[in-house]
């Protein structure tokens, strides 16, 4: 997944909304139906809280969802 994607630029105005301090760009194991796929997401760097984007969730998240369940 991590190919069809464009993780966030290093400095990300984005906050952890748990522990107030910058989310920073992490390899996460996104997980479905018994497979998983390392995808670069923003994370806390405290508690691992992941920020997953709208566009990524719906769309190429999405689609790969519907072609494990057709598999």
């Amino acid at each position: 997944m991590s190919t069809y994607y464009q993780p966030p630029a290093k400095e990300s105005p984005w906050m952890c909304a748990n522990c107030n301090v910058p989310m920073e760009v992490a390899k996460v194991d996104v997980a479905y139906l018994g497979n998983a796929f390392p995808v670069e997401l923003l994370k806390c760097p405290n508690c691992g809280l992941v920020f997953i984007p709208e566009d990524l969730a719906l769309g190429k998240m999405v689609d790969v969802e519907k072609q494990l369940e057709d598999k």
